[in-house]
């Protein structure tokens, strides 16, 4: 009788995993497409076309630390934006010990030439991207303040876009599109490369309409009194982006998301999996940060809350689906379940292979949006392997857990090496 009722509860505990792992495969589904659902949706992505006499002066920094290989290139494209240089401020950022990327950044503001690129070198410890923009926010003097990160190739009309948006409908914050482009470089690319390409095009305006908004780490331009208001970053946080997008949802600031293809902020994904793996256990990390600082719960509405609880403790939801998948293997093998729960345990898989053709689809619009040839190769690799790239993302989310039980909170920083500036094949 006792080995029933024990038989019974974990077959209950099991049908509850299964539930949960259903209605979060779901609604990472309707994040994912929350943009196409009707036309005044997908209308807020749109760039405007007429753009404002420029009127509002951007303060631009430029965080790097040992990216020797691109620094210079994006100080260039930075400093060629097509908007007044008197209303540009370029803030090259490097700590003291960084000496190959000073001599890159030096070496590109002689050639230049022009006294409103200034380099930053600070000598605060622990290094750290949050601790730089501090330091830059002290001596920022635009009417706004935005970040490009080392790698970055941004429009050249990016700020006139900002300029006209911010005067038009009078918002605080943008959030400006950035995508992956090298989408061929690696296994691991075509899924990263998705990745950015759903989050920043339709999951952010889902997060930006329940009052919820984790902004992503470069091309967010706020209004410089806003950010002196909430005291700049957080500079003990791994995510100091999503930290600051909670901030301001507190706030009340007015968040705009414009995800125009056009106007992305173009981005690599990292160079070896040993990268991706270490760039996204900061990213969990980071979640894990926020989640017990315990601001979100400060959020006025229930949904705004269960929505910021959802984003933050995914890491967590993550790296326990991870650890399952080899109970469920010996499950399959050698116990017998019910057949009801038995046909209950395929319905995760069905979200998955939804989500997987939903991926397909996604990269034939990334390629038809940036005029790049449709290959059957690609979307084949991009299937097969869906599944591998879960293991990792719930490898860096175990991995992330155990750096934050074990207090390790150093940077784990992404080298780059300029592979979306070369067209991709």
């Amino acid at each position: 009788m006792i080995l029933t009722y024990i038989g019974q509860f974990f077959e209950m505990v099991y049908l509850l995993i299964i539930i949960l792992m259903t209605v979060q495969a779901i609604f990472n589904i309707r994040l994912r497409l929350f943009i196409w659902e009707t036309p005044e949706h997908a209308w807020l992505n749109h760039a405007p076309t007429v753009y404002r006499d420029p009127c509002l002066s951007f303060t631009i920094m430029l965080p790097a630390r040992h990216e020797e290989e691109v620094y210079q290139e994006t100080i260039q494209k930075v400093y060629d934006l097509n908007y007044p240089k008197e209303l540009m401020q370029i803030i090259p950022i490097c700590s003291n010990d960084d000496v190959g990327t000073i001599a890159e950044a030096q070496k590109k503001i002689e050639q230049l030439g022009d006294p409103n690129v200034q380099l930053l070198v600070y000598t605060n410890t622990p290094t750290s991207k949050p601790r730089a923009l501090n330091h830059a926010l002290q001596v920022a003097r635009g009417d706004v303040v935005t970040i490009f990160d080392a790698e970055d190739e941004p429009h050249p009309d990016i700020l006139n876009v900002i300029n006209t948006t911010m005067l038009d409908e009078e918002v605080d914050v943008v959030q400006s599109g950035v995508q992956l482009m090298n989408h061929n470089s690696r296994w691991f690319s075509f899924l990263n490369v998705l990745e950015y390409f759903f989050w920043f095009k339709s999951s952010l305006h889902f997060f930006a309409r329940v009052g919820m908004t984790p902004l992503g780490g470069n091309t967010v331009f706020v209004r410089r009194e806003l950010m002196e208001q909430l005291g700049g970053w957080d500079e003990t946080c791994l995510t100091e982006d999503a930290d600051l997008g909670i901030r301001f949802s507190l706030s009340h600031a007015r968040i705009r998301i414009i995800y125009d293809d056009e106007f992305v902020t173009r981005e690599e994904t990292p160079h070896t999996v040993e990268q991706f793996v270490k760039q996204r256990t900061r990213w969990n990390q980071g979640f894990i940060q926020i989640l017990f600082k315990g601001e979100w719960l400060k959020l006025e509405k229930f949904s705004q809350r269960l929505l910021a609880l959802y984003v933050l403790v995914l890491p967590e939801v993550q790296a326990f689906f991870a650890c399952l998948i080899p109970i469920s293997l010996l499950m399959f093998f050698f116990v017998k379940l019910p057949l009801w729960l038995a046909m209950m345990t395929f319905l995760p898989l069905y979200c998955f292979v939804l989500a997987l053709f939903i991926d397909v689809a996604g990269l034939h619009e990334f390629l038809k949006a940036h005029n790049r040839p449709w290959k059957w190769s690609e979307a084949v690799v991009t299937m097969l392997y869906f599944f591998p790239y879960q293991f990792i993302l719930g490898f860096g989310a175990i991995r992330a857990l155990i750096r934050y039980l074990q207090k390790t909170t150093n940077w784990e920083k992404t080298a780059h090496h300029g592979q979306h500036r070369t067209k991709a094949a």
